[in-house]
C-alpha cells in the first residue's frame, strides 16, 4: 500500500479549518445511506475520530444508496464501512459499536462526540435522539439529523435549517421514502449537506 502523509490529504481543504479538523471527534448514529456517505466525507476531509453504531447487516436492497458492494453482504455495517473508511484516510480514528442505541447508552457511546449525526431510518429511532438534546443530556453537544430524501426530484427542496440552539435538520421535511422509494441521488445530497454542516460546526466549535 502506498503510503501518504496527513497533510497531503489535506491539502486541498479550507485553511481556516487547519488543526481543527484533527481535533475533531464526530459520533454516526446509523451507518446506512446517510450515516455511511457523511462518514465517508469526513474521513476525506481529514476528521479526527469517528464513532460509527449500527446493529445492523449489509443486505443486497442497501446497495442502491449505501456505501457497500456486493462482497460486502452478509458483514456488519460498522465493519464493512470501517474497512472503507481506513482504505480512504489511514490516520483516521474508529470507535466502532455493533448494538443498538437507546435512551440509556446513547449519553455512554457518545460522550466524547463534538456533534453527532442522526442517520437512522425509523422515525421512533429519530425521535429518540432528538429527545436526548431537547431534554438536555447533551447540552454542549451538536445534533445534525435528517427528514425528506426520499425519490427523485430538484435537488434544491434539500435544505439546512437550524430547528434549535444545537439541534439543525437536512432534507425537505416531506417527502415519505415508504411511498416514494429511496435511492442514491437525494440521499448522497441529503448526507453531503448533514457532513457540510458538521463541518461548518467544527469550525465555530473547535
Amino acid at each position: 500500500m502506498k503510503k501518504i502523509t496527513y497533510d497531503q490529504l489535506t491539502a486541498r481543504n479550507s485553511s481556516q479549518l487547519k488543526g481543527k479538523l484533527e481535533k475533531a471527534v464526530i459520533g454516526i448514529a446509523g451507518c446506512g445511506g446517510l450515516g455511511s456517505n457523511v462518514a465517508i466525507a469526513l474521513a476525506r476531509i481529514g476528521i479526527g475520530k469517528l464513532i460509527l453504531v449500527d446493529f445492523d447487516v449489509v443486505e443486497p436492497t442497501n446497495l442502491n444508496r449505501q456505501q457497500y458492494f456486493v462482497d460486502d453482504i452478509g458483514k456488519r455495517k460498522v465493519d464493512a464501512l470501517e474497512a472503507k473508511l481506513k482504505m480512504i484516510n489511514p490516520f483516521l480514528q474508529i470507535e466502532k459499536h455493533y448494538e443498538k442505541l437507546n435512551g440509556i447508552n446513547v449519553k455512554i457511546i457518545f460522550e466524547e462526540a463534538h456533534v453527532i449525526v442522526e442517520a437512522f431510518d425509523k422515525v421512533s429511532e429519530k425521535a429518540m435522539l432528538v429527545k436526548s438534546f431537547t431534554e438536555k443530556l447533551f447540552k454542549e453537544k451538536c445534533l445534525v439529523t435528517a427528514s425528506g430524501l426520499a425519490g427523485f426530484g430538484s435537488a434544491n427542496t434539500i435544505k439546512t435549517k437550524k430547528l434549535s440552539k444545537n439541534i439543525f435538520v437536512c432534507g425537505d421535511n416531506k417527502t415519505d421514502f415508504l411511498i416514494e422509494g429511496v435511492m442514491a441521488p437525494r440521499v448522497m445530497i441529503a448526507a453531503g449537506h448533514q457532513a457540510n454542516k458538521v463541518v461548518e460546526i467544527i469550525d465555530k466549535i473547535l
